[in-house]
């Protein structure tokens, strides 16, 4: 179901894949980045935390990956203010 009546599924991690949970891709996927930008708006520190967070994570979670590329997929989208 599109439009207005549509139910909204947010675009959150699914663990220990750290892939979204709606749309399957990568997370944070585009949406999921929109949203947060959306939700702390006027909060950048509290997103990072919340962001940092999901990082400890997903190192957790996904042990064989690259930290780098997990930094950078996780954290270092947000854009500089």
């Amino acid at each position: 179901m599109y439009g207005p009546h549509a139910r909204f599924r947010p675009h959150t991690p699914a663990r220990p894949s750290f892939r979204c949970r709606t749309c399957g891709a990568p997370w944070p996927c585009q949406p999921a980045r929109l949203g947060l930008l959306r939700a702390y708006r006027d909060n950048r520190i509290g997103l990072l935390v919340y962001l940092a967070s999901q990082l400890q994570h997903a190192l957790q979670d996904l042990p064989g990956s690259d930290p780098r590329e997990l930094s950078a997929r996780i954290v270092y989208w947000l854009p500089r203010s």
